[in-house]
């Protein structure tokens, strides 16, 4: 079973995260950001990853800790349930439009955490939501470092902060659905380690 609950505490934020990668994609995100709590659930959802979040932090700074030390943990949350990482496919991409954006993201759990970020927002900030689009990019440096894992992200095409931040997460759940699944009972590399 690839489940796992994971804790963070710091002076800034505290964390709890429960997943299971064999799941179904049901969620329950609670974080002090309305707009992280749902790209998590895009990311739940499109996944198949059942995830559990409840966090806390410093939002009366801004909202850059809960995002980064969420990213954090959950990256630790994942390379966790992916125990010895025998049999998973390892690779993960997928292109995914939202209205008249397009987000383009492929994965290697490869135990090198690197991001290539092609992103630009048309506004850092959005007043609906009052979300700086900004740590999306800190979300996803927090995550693939933690994970190990090479992300690479690109929006070739969008007008609206929202939509592009949502492909971005869709994209995302789409690379890791595939990348997790178990294909086989043998670490995928030559080198006979991830």
């Amino acid at each position: 079973m690839r489940k796992i609950t994971k804790k963070r505490k710091t002076n800034e934020t505290e964390i709890e995260i429960t997943l299971n990668l064999d799941g179904e994609g049901k969620y329950q995100i609670d974080t002090p950001c309305g707009f992280l709590n749902h790209m998590l659930d895009q990311l739940s959802r499109h996944s198949g990853i059942d995830l559990k979040i409840k966090a806390s932090g410093d939002t009366h700074i801004d909202a850059h800790h809960t995002v980064e030390d969420t990213g954090i943990l959950l990256g630790e949350a994942l390379l966790s349930a992916l125990g010895d990482k025998k049999g998973i496919a390892r690779y993960g991409w997928a292109m995914v439009p939202m209205d008249e954006a397009r987000a383009e993201t492929a994965i290697d759990i490869s135990g090198r955490g690197v991001l290539v970020y092609d992103v630009e927002f048309p506004t850092p900030w959005d007043r609906p939501s009052d979300f700086d689009y900004s740590l999306i990019k800190e979300f996803l440096i927090a995550f693939s470092r933690t994970l190990g894992v090479a992300v690479n992200v690109s929006v070739p095409c969008g007008e609206n902060n929202h939509h592009m931040a949502e492909a971005i997460f869709k994209s995302l759940a789409k690379s890791l659905e595939q990348a997790i699944r178990i294909t086989g009972s043998d670490i995928p590399s030559t080198k006979g380690k991830l």
